[in-house]
């Protein structure tokens, strides 16, 4: 008889090999010397000039935090909808109201 936790310990084996042997394969078959194009910044396939690091003025980060900080808001206003939902869908359901006549 197979003990219980054998099933257990052979899908960690296995989700430990599908997720280790994929990545080592990547590791040990890609190339190990860089490509001088490779390392070149890439823009649109037009050649750069000039300096390629620019610096942006510090309002576009907090445009940017902004637009983090009201997604974050509109996607937990959405939870906390839906979970006022469920809870009355829970309360109809319980009180027998959804049964058909």
């Amino acid at each position: 008889m197979v003990h219980p936790y054998a099933v257990v310990g052979l899908f960690l084996a296995i989700a430990l090999v599908i997720g280790v042997v994929p990545i080592a394969l990547a590791w040990l078959l890609s190339p190990k010397k860089l490509n001088p194009r490779k390392t070149q910044v890439y823009e649109s396939g037009n050649p750069t000039f000039g300096e390629a690091w620019i610096e942006y003025k510090p309002q576009y980060y907090l445009y940017g935090l902004a637009y983090v900080v009201f997604g974050v808001e509109v996607a937990l206003e959405a939870v906390i909808f839906l979970l006022i939902l469920g809870l009355g869908l829970a309360y109809v359901w319980r009180k027998g109201w959804l049964a058909w006549m």
